[in-house]
């Protein structure tokens, strides 16, 4: 019996999303943490975890990574690595304050935001920052104009909002959320501030735009969605609610393979599969093997964009690397 009647006769797909796994500012951000390992030798320092992703940060930790959550742990003199998700103006001061040589591998999309940030509160705007409290790109970007930011929380987190002047108020945006739930946020917001000025462009980024679509293309005919990807992933926890709100009738998130339960499968027909933007596509394969050794062979790839974009390393290692290249 061939694949194909196989699966016709047990009925069992994948829809497999495509645009999934790494982003340009993550895979900028991983190249630049193996980049300056080679170059520079074990250990490197690198505040906060460098993308959101458990095996990521394993991998990297075996290849001579240190990870430490403040420039405190860094020895003085020793080089850090700042996170994809960026961060303040003072962890900058606190680096140069312990002589550290520091790369910034903040995400361009972020620091993107964070010139927004910059421009608004030199022209006294009040600035409504839509994210997650808590998450290191919203500190990052509320250390850029702590005076003029004031955070919001989802739609809820609208209505106890007060500014100065509602005439002189823009929303920015972490680039990591809900497309949809950010756009009923910014129409709650209109509600109280109807002359609420949006960003010159949208801050979300393509990839967690574009893996949310896919899903959402995918989830209405899926039994279960599979999210690889980790649980302080802002941008992978939204898929699983990205999907169940588009109609998949289950939704998991799962960092590896061996961690889907098999209760999930059962009676399932329809499996979709995405993962987050800190994801390797190792990651993914894993799960695709798993998922066909319980009758799951079938794999649709469904393709709603194709991404080309890159970002080319951080400044200061690029300078670094060419001075070595020079010198043989």
């Amino acid at each position: 019996m061939t694949e194909a009647q196989a699966t016709h006769r047990t009925g069992k797909r994948v829809l497999l999303a495509k645009p999934r796994g790494y982003c340009a500012g993550v895979d900028r951000a991983v190249q630049t943490v193996e980049e300056a390992l080679k170059l520079y030798g074990a250990p490197i320092y690198v505040r906060k975890q460098i993308v959101h992703n458990k095996h990521v940060v394993q991998t990297l930790e075996a290849q001579g990574a240190i990870f430490v959550e403040e420039n405190e742990e860094v020895p003085e003199g020793a080089t850090v690595v700042f996170s994809a998700h960026g961060v303040a103006p003072e962890v900058h001061e606190q680096a140069k304050a312990r002589s550290l040589k520091a790369i910034d591998a903040t995400c361009p999309l972020v620091t993107k935001v964070h010139h927004e940030a910059r421009r608004f509160a030199a022209e006294d705007y009040d600035i409504l920052l839509i994210g997650h409290e808590g998450h290191e790109e919203v500190i990052g970007t509320a250390g850029e104009a702590p005076a003029h930011i004031q955070l919001v929380d989802g739609p809820d987190g609208a209505d106890k909002i007060t500014v100065r002047d509602p005439e002189k108020v823009v929303w920015l945006s972490q680039t990591t959320l809900s497309v949809d739930e950010t756009l009923e946020t910014v129409a709650r917001l209109k509600q109280r501030l109807p002359l609420l000025q949006s960003p010159p462009s949208d801050d979300i980024c393509y990839a967690t735009s574009n893996r949310q679509h896919v899903v959402k293309e995918i989830a209405a005919d899926c039994d279960v969605v599979i999210v690889v990807g980790s649980t302080n992933s802002s941008n992978s926890v939204r898929l699983v609610e990205v999907a169940l709100d588009a109609g998949a009738r289950a939704g998991h998130l799962v960092d590896f393979a061996h961690e889907i339960d098999d209760a999930w499968l059962e009676g399932a027909t329809t499996v979709g599969l995405t993962s987050g933007a800190s994801v390797p596509d190792d990651l993914v394969q894993e799960v695709l093997v798993h998922l066909a050794a319980r009758g799951f062979a079938d794999v649709e790839e469904i393709t709603t964009a194709n991404e080309r974009l890159t970002f080319s390393l951080p400044q200061e290692l690029r300078r670094d690397m060419k001075a070595a290249a020079a010198r043989g």
